[in-house]
């Protein structure tokens, strides 16, 4: 600026000119100090503190089970306003008793928080450090959630400031800013719609829309009109001036409900709650729910926290679906968090899906819940017809053996490529398949690494995990040298597809794309588990091939989770009615395979559950997996008070990580061997196992054993084998 008349210097030419060197310099100090620093002061040293509670209880973000506590600080009178219950906080942890000035502990290094409580008097009779910073002060941790948080800690095991971490999303300033909408008034309670279905279906509605409080477990109808239910069922409870929350395993399935809750309700009654939004656009959504804008959440796992006001109804849906097991310590699973929060805020609970879990049927069985299914004619109306192909078909049909597809499945095919779509359903995705012995069916193994084989485009044989090729491959079981295809990839079924039917267009959906609709026009879509998009006006017909690959898994639940798969597959086809049929490549005195035929995945839940009840298997045990290296495992194993009931299975060897693959939770790094042990007590100890495993946890990280990293512990592990 111009000394003289404070106008802008010029040069000749009009264009503004350079400010001198010394000018530029005092305009950057007086920038300098007209602005506000972004961070507290390093000490809060002879500052006053607060008149009233000068004391701040304060959960720092650690993470680690000995340090799973609260911690005393003072407030100084600055912050004392923005301090309050609830708010994230920065504080400084670390310091020793030594590192006292003037009354105040300094030291340590910064770290996250939240303020949980303000006190007048502190438990620690030492000098305190001061609060470091209140980085917001918009309250997002109420005492309800941080009751179902220390709760949830508690039942798995972990820490609570882990659990926080998966309840609270990370902060957005430029969301906190906007105010939320103003809540809207309570809509009419909706009339049952399709509920009528079944048997209990408009009662359920009217207990919930009177402020009832009823507990269900809902054996959907096949077909699209689940999400439509779910969103009454929200209204109604929404009608009675409480909150809802919905929790879905998928952003396809959120995004169904959603829609059905805009088009029965419209904008601004509920929040969507699923990671696609972004970190800005859900921390909105999230606080517009903790505000109380809005009174209903539906969200994919992480919303089994949301705050939701005057809860009333917690609603799941598909609770067998792998994506609702949270992967992060503690690794929850959503249904056991929201049976948690209906017993907390004693609200109404709706477990939902076209299968059936042996969960599910355990809380039909115990009482707790009350079944909510349709007769057996109206299940017969919905559902498709049902064939099966079994081994003794298979020996008898050359097609079989030359094609991918055996007679009785490329038929269904080519009837239903007449009247709509065509889904295949492929249990894995990829081109190369997995190889197995002819004879006996057992899996193509690596003479190096036991890795399994795979079929090449040149018919080379290689391993899936070191690469080495195979061309002298015997079984050694039955001695055979002959090989087939253990599992086809959804990308080479869709090649082999095309070639059987060139006129018609095939579409895949699998993990790199998957396909939310399709149109009702004749096409074959080859989709994995999971990934089958909805057809317009529904399915002609359903291949499930390869059945006895997801029926031979070594798993507790492999049986469950084939049903549920291809149930969800067969809900999706058009009723027997319409012409609408599912073939099943599996032997059909299979259990699973009987229920599916049938439709009767509730029968088949109440054989497992009582099964599983005469071996103590969970659900009707509580059971606990601990891992790691062998001296780890076995110094942990030691020094555990167990309860006196327990009983401890193995340690065995885990199976050692394939390297360059994708490591699965809790499994051994690559190149280490661990061990694993179960630990099961019976129904009434598993809060005292939990809290049994916690303590020696915590006892091997205070103590600081080398190991204590190397031990893993998890509270009922979806997968034992």
């Amino acid at each position: 600026m111009s000394s003289e008349n404070g106008e802008p210097r010029t040069d000749g030419d009009g264009g503004a000119e350079q400010a001198p060197p010394e000018q530029l310099a005092l305009i950057r100090e007086s920038v300098r100090k007209a602005r506000t620093p972004r961070a507290k002061p390093r000490t809060w040293r002879g500052a006053a503190l607060a008149e009233r509670l000068p004391v701040a209880r304060v959960l720092v973000d650690k993470g680690v089970l000995h340090l799973d506590r609260y911690f005393d600080y003072a407030v100084p009178a600055e912050l004392d306003e923005q301090a309050q219950p609830g708010v994230r906080v920065r504080v400084r942890f670390g310091a020793g008793r030594h590192r006292v000035r003037e009354g105040r502990r300094e030291g340590g290094g910064l770290i996250d928080g939240f303020l949980v409580e303000r006190r007048a008097e502190s438990d620690y009779s030492g000098p305190l450090a001061a609060l470091a910073q209140v980085v917001s002060p918009e309250p997002v941790l109420g005492e309800e959630l941080l009751g179902l948080a220390r709760a949830v800690a508690d039942r798995y095991a972990g820490s609570l400031a882990d659990v926080l971490q998966l309840a609270v999303p990370p902060r957005s300033a430029r969301a906190e800013k906007r105010p939320s909408p103003a809540p809207l008034p309570p809509p009419e309670a909706p009339d049952p719609g399709s509920w009528t279905r079944y048997e209990q279906g408009s009662a359920f509605l009217r207990t919930l829309a009177t402020g009832g409080t009823p507990r269900a477990v809902w054996h959907a109808l096949p077909g699209p009109l689940w999400s439509e239910e779910l969103a009454r069922a929200v209204a109604a409870t929404l009608a009675s001036g409480r909150g809802a929350l919905v929790v879905v395993p998928d952003g396809r399935a959120a995004a169904r409900v959603d829609a059905a809750l805009t088009a029965l309700l419209g904008q601004g009654h509920h929040a969507l709650l699923t990671a696609d939004a972004g970190p800005e656009k859900r921390y909105a959504q999230w606080l517009a729910v903790r505000r109380g804008s809005v009174r209903a959440a539906v969200g994919t796992r992480a919303a089994m926290f949301a705050p939701v006001r005057d809860l009333g109804l917690v609603a799941i849906w598909d609770d067998g679906d792998d994506s609702h097991s949270e992967q992060h310590a503690p690794q929850p699973h959503a249904r056991d968090v929201l049976l948690l929060r209906a017993t907390l805020d004693r609200c109404a609970f709706l477990l939902g899906g076209f299968s059936c879990t042996v969960e599910a049927a355990q809380l039909v069985e115990s009482g707790w819940a009350r079944p909510l299914i349709a007769g057996r004619e109206q299940i017969r109306r919905s559902a498709p017809l049902v064939r099966t192909v079994g081994d003794e078909d298979l020996a008898r049909d050359e097609a079989a053996r030359a094609a991918r597809l055996p007679t009785l499945a490329w038929q269904a095919a080519r009837e239903g490529l007449r009247h709509g779509p065509v889904l295949v359903q492929v249990p894995r995705r990829g081109y190369a398949p997995r190889m197995a012995c002819d004879r006996c069916r057992a899996p193509a193994r690596c003479r190096h690494c036991a890795g399994p084989l795979q079929g090449q485009d040149a018919g080379v044989l290689r391993c899936g995990w070191c690469g080495r090729a195979e061309d002298a491959w015997h079984c050694p079981e039955c001695g055979g040298f002959r090989l087939r295809a253990q599992v086809v990839g959804a990308r080479r079924t869709a090649e082999e597809l095309g070639r059987a039917f060139p006129a018609v267009p095939v579409r895949t959906s699998g993990r790199e794309h998957v396909l939310d609709t399709v149109p009702g026009t004749p096409a074959l879509v080859v989709s994995t588990p999971g990934a089958e998009p909805v057809a317009e006006g529904g399915y002609a017909a359903a291949l499930l091939l390869d059945g006895w690959a997801m029926l031979v898994r070594p798993d507790l639940r492999a049986g469950e989770d084939a049903l549920r798969r291809w149930i969800a597959a067969g809900a999706l086809v058009r009723p027997q009615a319409e012409g609408g049929t599912v073939v099943v490549v599996a032997e059909p005195t299979l259990r699973p395979v009987q229920a599916l035929v049938r439709w009767d995945p509730v029968g088949h839940a109440l054989r497992e559950l009582s099964e599983r009840a005469e071996l103590g298997f969970p659900p009707v045990s509580r059971m606990a997996a601990v891992s790691g290296t062998p001296t780890a495992v076995a110094e942990f194993l030691a020094m555990v008070q167990l309860p006196p009931d327990a009983e401890v299975l193995g340690p065995v060897p885990l199976p050692p990580a394939p390297p360059g693959g994708p490591r699965r939770t809790g499994a051994a790094p690559p190149g280490e061997h661990w061990e694993r042990a179960l630990v099961r007590v019976p129904p009434g100890s598993g809060s005292a196992l939990a809290s049994a495993l916690k303590t020696a946890q915590a006892a091997r990280m205070a103590r600081g054993s080398g190991e204590a990293a190397r031990v893993r512990v998890r509270i009922d592990p979806p997968d034992i084998g």
